[in-house]
């Protein structure tokens, strides 16, 4: 039998039965959905996530105190270390190929200008933090290089801290202040938005001397500091950790290059990804045991049609084939219909939930769709040799 006629003689079985057929379809359609919708919201945070990481740049490294080895937690936790000290960030600055470092300081304080009050974030960082951050200044200047450790009282604020406290009035020159300590505005930010969850433009930037005794912290969280592009990052972290070591006489820091962040991040959201998905295809596994159990109703209800097949000289491979291409072809047609029900679900999502990302992950789609194929020629096997293993003589006679 020519495949061209094989493939009719499918498609006409398959048409004699459409509200079966669909049934059957239907299943492997809603497996495939799940998994394309599921991966979409799992890739659409994928790249939400890293686009929020990068936003700041990709040529950026942070050292913060403590050595995770040594103490079996993460960075910044009280620790018995050496602390980050200023002088450690300018040292830090002389490094070949680092053009911008910033210390950073974090408190949380109530900033009062204008008869108005707010508590918001401190942030205590260097002069050098907007060409670090990628944080441009949008009215005013930012913070100058000042003497490290005697700053002048200057601070600029965040778009949204400037509009709560000042609405639309200029408040470049005018007194604030935080903790109850005077200082001058000089610079309104940029409008930034959030950063997995913290409002950078609901804010406050000091100098970083004055938030530690602000704060009465003995050292900084972290040290910042972008490097030039196409210099590599591992070379600058062993030339960070030699200069830190020598100076604190061991290595009680971590050493965090955005690109190990940023693959580490990745490794995480693809596994993420994966079992959601993995979670849509046990619905494809469902619809699998659905095409076995349609087949073999099908090879039960068409036993004299096989027998006549097989008496007029066809070969049972013949009718094996013909049942494993029905099922393939069933798997093929849900899965067709799975792709656009899922890519039209998810884009619908995209549209009327525009905070939820979503993001068509191809490689998901194109593994959805050969799994269901695989599916359907796995399941077509039983009743299709079940099929092609049948007596002629005996099954005209039975029917």
């Amino acid at each position: 039998m020519l495949a061209s006629d094989l493939i009719r003689l499918t498609t006409r079985a398959l048409a004699a039965h459409p509200l079966r057929s669909f049934l059957t379809l239907l299943g492997i359609a809603v497996g495939v959905t799940a998994v394309i919708l599921l991966t979409a919201i799992g890739e659409g945070v994928h790249r939400f996530v890293l686009a929020e990481f990068t936003q700041f740049g990709t040529n950026v490294m942070q050292i913060a105190p403590g050595k995770v080895a040594a103490r079996g937690g993460p960075p910044g936790l009280p620790t018995t270390a050496r602390p980050l000290s200023l002088e450690d960030a300018q040292a830090l600055r002389r490094l070949p190929g680092v053009v911008a470092v910033t210390p950073m300081a974090v408190g949380n304080a109530e900033v009062e200008a204008n008869g108005r009050l707010r508590r918001t974030a401190v942030y205590g960082v260097g002069a050098e933090m907007p060409r670090t951050y990628s944080a441009p200044v949008r009215s005013g200047r930012f913070l100058p290089d000042d003497d490290a450790l005697q700053p002048r009282p200057l601070a600029v604020l965040g778009a949204k801290l400037k509009h709560e406290l000042f609405g639309s009035a200029n408040p470049l020159g005018t007194r604030l202040r935080i903790a109850g300590e005077r200082f001058r505005v000089i610079g309104v930010m940029a409008p930034k938005g959030q950063f997995l969850g913290t409002d950078l433009d609901d804010s406050v930037f000091i100098p970083a001397a004055r938030a530690l005794a602000m704060t009465n912290r003995a050292g900084l969280q972290e040290i910042n500091l972008a490097y030039q592009e196409g210099l590599s990052p591992a070379r600058l972290a062993a030339d960070v950790r030699a200069l830190l070591g020598a100076r604190h006489g061991r290595e009680d820091f971590t050493v965090i290059t955005q690109e190990d962040m940023l693959r580490s991040l990745s490794k995480i959201l693809d596994v993420l990804t994966a079992a959601v998905g993995a979670l849509g295809g046990i619905s494809l596994l469902v619809g699998g045991v659905g095409i076995v159990t349609i087949m073999t109703i099908a090879v039960t209800e068409r036993t004299g049609e096989i027998a006549l097949l097989v008496a007029l000289g066809a070969n049972r491979s013949t009718v094996l084939w013909m049942f494993l291409v029905e099922a393939v072809l069933l798997s093929l047609a849900g899965g067709l219909l799975g792709l656009v029900v899922g890519g039209g679900l998810a884009g619908l999502a995209g549209l009327l939930l525009p905070g939820l990302p979503v993001a068509m992950p191809w490689r998901f789609v194109v593994v959805a769709e050969l799994l269901a194929a695989a599916i359907g020629l796995v399941a077509g096997v039983m009743p299709a040799r079940r099929a092609s293993r049948l007596d002629p003589i005996e099954a005209l006679r039975a029917d």
